[in-house]
This record gives C-alpha cells, sequence and structure tokens, in this order.
C-alpha cells in the first residue's frame, strides 16, 4: 500500500509524540460531562454546538455522554464558523462548512461551543459572531479537548479536556476516529513549513490549517 503524501501542515514523523490517546480522550470527554452536569445542574436545556470539523464529532459524543449520565436527549448540532472569521482575506477560499441548528432552537437555551484545540481564540471569537446571527442563548460555555495557551483575546474555555503548554514553533494535531480512523492527540513540529508551527490542529482531507 503506498502511504500518501503528507498534507501541509501535519506533523513531521520525526517530532511527533502523542499527548492523549484513544483511552484518555474517552476518559477526559466523560470528565467534561460531568463537569457540564455539576454546573448547569443537569441537562434539560443544555444545547450543544460542534464546530467543524472535529469539533462536531466531540459534541456528538459528549451528548452520548450526557444522556448516559442524566437520562435526557441533549439537541447537537453544528456552527460553521467561515464567513465570520478574520483572516478571510489574507487566507485562500475555503468552502463552506454546514450549520445545523437542532429544531427547538438556541433561544433561552444553555449553549456549549465544543471545539478541539483552543489556541489564539479568534476561532472562538467567530463562533460567537456567528451565534448572534440565529438566536439569543441564556448562556454560552466553552468545551475544548485541548488549550494549547498563546491566546490573542479575552477567551477562556468553561470546560478542559487537557492544558497542554507549548511553544509556538509546536502543533496540536487532533485526530478522530470519525474523520482519521483513530482517536489521539499529537505535539509535534510541523512538516513542510518554512514559518513557525504554531497553528491548532483543525485538518480535514485538503484544508490547510487555521489559527484558533
Amino acid at each position: 500500500m503506498t502511504k500518501a503524501n503528507p498534507r501541509p501542515g501535519d506533523l513531521d514523523p520525526g517530532t511527533a509524540r502523542a499527548v492523549l490517546d484513544a483511552s484518555d480522550i474517552a476518559r477526559v470527554l466523560t470528565r467534561v460531562a460531568h463537569e457540564i452536569v455539576e454546573r448547569a445542574k443537569g441537562a434539560d436545556d443544555v444545547v450543544l454546538l460542534g464546530i467543524p470539523t472535529r469539533g462536531v464529532a466531540l459534541a456528538r459524543r459528549l451528548a452520548e455522554r450526557l444522556e448516559d449520565i442524566e437520562d435526557v436527549k441533549v439537541p447537537v448540532g453544528a456552527l460553521d464558523i467561515t464567513m465570520y472569521r478574520d483572516d478571510l482575506r489574507l487566507r485562500p477560499a475555503r468552502a463552506l462548512e454546514r450549520t445545523e441548528i437542532p429544531p427547538a432552537g438556541i433561544d433561552g437555551r444553555l449553549v456549549v461551543l465544543v471545539d478541539d484545540v483552543l489556541f489564539s481564540g479568534r476561532t472562538i471569537r467567530a463562533a460567537l459572531d456567528a451565534l448572534n446571527d440565529i438566536g439569543r442563548p441564556r448562556a454560552v460555555q466553552l468545551a475544548v479537548l485541548v488549550d494549547r495557551g498563546h491566546r490573542e483575546l479575552p477567551i477562556r474555555a468553561d470546560y478542559v479536556g487537557k492544558n497542554l503548554p507549548t511553544s509556538q514553533r509546536e502543533k496540536v494535531q487532533v485526530l478522530l476516529e470519525e474523520y482519521d480512523g483513530r482517536d489521539a492527540v499529537l505535539l509535534g513540529i510541523r512538516g513542510g513549513a518554512s514559518g513557525p508551527a504554531g497553528d491548532a490542529a483543525k485538518l480535514p482531507p485538503a484544508a490547510t490549517p487555521e489559527a484558533k
């Protein structure tokens, strides 16, 4: 079987190391689900919105765990932030993802935004702008699998799977079974790039890295 060429922004195999494996990811998602229940005093008015791409799969997994804990089916959807990004003029055109809002909407609900990696905070700022055009939730919280630091905006996650100190040269890459065939979080130096490898991992096929 021929090995596929690495995508732009993929980690250099010589530097990549796993910081979370499949069992670690399962455990932290279960913990985050319990934290949401504790803080929200249940899950009756919780809505989970994943930020494409991998945030959507994580939101669905969290919804399953919340249902197991509270015996309540938690609405889950997807929130595309492409047209709300502040770097549209600086980066090549990109395909729009689907925004899927649960039928009952978000007005008056506790919306938990879900993403894989929190980095600069610019993706979350864009998500808040997108959410403002959809409805008026009672409150908005943020759950991320990995917080790698280096914030450029005053944004903080309410629920964090793992705080991972990194340098600007390093890259965090999240792999999920739904997209990549396995669950893992990798840390290393981005391969094939001339500049710093500081972008967080959101790497569906043929996509370029995004500052998050």
